[in-house]
């Protein structure tokens, strides 16, 4: 069964295709600056065997349909083929950031699952819309494949009503659906499950850390989500790269009053201009992370602001699971930050969290076990692959 997993942006697309039940990708990609004369795509195959082959290209994609049209010819022609026609395409897996509370799980699409995506345009306006036209282009590519729905807020459907809610008037609630949803799910999930399998304890009372450009954090216990940072939106909690995570919503009414911002203007400054840029002038820990060597009092301040508000949750989800197994780095900064992960883990003896720095500083790939020796509770880096669990859903989804 060929699964082909597609992650569509506003201006990108990120796909691999499996060959079920290989989990290894016979290739991946991604188009970027869809909508451009100038658009790129990066392609890759994989053989057994072989060194990846990789294709780079520039050319003009005027549109998602056309972008998904060269990944159709990319799969099918020259020497690294791996498919002979669309025809081959079983299922195709689709990101879609924003499920509701309709969504518990991966679910067929039909014209009612599309309408509920489309209802959901006013909670994820930069998300949602982008997936959805990566459904409709995917409708018309692959006719003949059944197409799968796998939401990032579906595993923290999980969460008890004391959790999810916020102290506002129920009306709020019951009319507006206005909640802590949670997003990064499909990480979340993903790592924990590989956290579990790798203490050999199913039930295992874990942590999970996702930090990339965003950013958040989850308490699962027995692989279902029990707490999550991110709220009705991906703003709350952490810091991030660009967003502000938690503040005292006072700070907007002053900034919408005396200040005299428009709403529009406090919600680019808290998604676009905050976080780490805001705080070290650069969303990429790279550049951060050479400022502080450089000795940029800036650069101090956000690593120390940014590993502070981590220990905060992790803390506050001890507590949420009644003590911890492990707590689990993911994602682009949590996997390959080496400072971020020792700042949060100092002075953490109280959860029986202890860290080998030796370990810490080397670069590896694969899931790592970086606790000092006789640590009670472990900690680890999972590299995500959220790719890869869209296609197990899907797989699980089909029989």
């Amino acid at each position: 069964m060929n699964i082909l997993v597609l992650n569509s942006g506003s201006s990108s697309i990120k796909y691999q295709l499996f060959r079920w039940p290989d989990e290894r990708p016979a290739c991946s990609g991604l188009l970027e600056r869809i909508g451009s004369e100038q658009a790129t795509i990066t392609h890759k195959t994989f053989a057994p065997g072989a060194p990846p082959a990789e294709l780079r290209r520039t050319l003009p994609l005027p549109d998602h349909e056309a972008g998904l049209l060269e990944v159709v010819h990319l799969l099918t022609t020259g020497l690294e083929a791996v498919i002979q026609a669309p025809a081959e395409i079983d299922l195709v897996g689709h990101r879609v950031v924003h499920g509701g509370e309709a969504f518990t799980k991966a679910t067929l699409i039909d014209e009612e699952v599309k309408a509920e995506i489309r209802r959901l345009f006013g909670l994820a306006p930069l998300h949602n819309p982008a997936n959805y036209d990566g459904i409709e282009v995917a409708e018309r590519v692959f006719p003949q494949a059944r197409q799968v729905a796998v939401f990032d807020t579906a595993f923290h459907q999980t969460l008890p009503e004391k959790a999810f809610r916020y102290a506002l008037p129920t009306a709020l609630y019951t009319e507006q659906r206005i909640r802590r949803y949670g997003f990064h799910g499909t990480s979340h999930q993903y790592v924990a499950a590989q956290a579990a399998a790798f203490l050999g304890n199913p039930e295992a009372r874990l942590i999970t850390i996702h930090l990339g450009n965003g950013c958040s954090m989850a308490a699962v216990r027995g692989g279902q989500s029990l707490d999550t940072s991110m709220g009705f939106s991906p703003l709350a909690g952490l810091v991030m790269g660009t967003r502000s995570g938690d503040i005292d919503p006072s700070v907007l009414l002053h900034l919408l009053g005396p200040l005299g911002y428009s709403g529009a203007q406090v919600n680019n400054l808290l998604n676009k201009e905050s976080g780490m840029l805001g705080l070290a002038g650069s969303n990429d820990m790279r550049d951060i992370s050479a400022a502080l060597a450089a000795g940029s009092p800036d650069a101090a301040l956000a690593y120390d602001l940014y590993a502070y508000r981590i220990r905060q949750y992790i803390g506050a989800y001890a507590a949420v699971l009644n003590g911890l197994d492990a707590i689990i780095f993911t994602a682009g900064v949590g996997e390959n930050d080496a400072l971020v992960r020792s700042k949060v883990c100092q002075d953490m003896d109280f959860f029986g969290l202890a860290l080998d720095e030796t370990q810490n500083q080397q670069r590896q790939p694969g899931l790592r076990d970086l606790s000092a020796p006789g640590a009670r509770a472990r900690v680890l880096v999972v590299p995500t692959n959220e790719e890869l669990e869209i296609a197990r859903q899907c797989a699980e989804l089909v029989g």
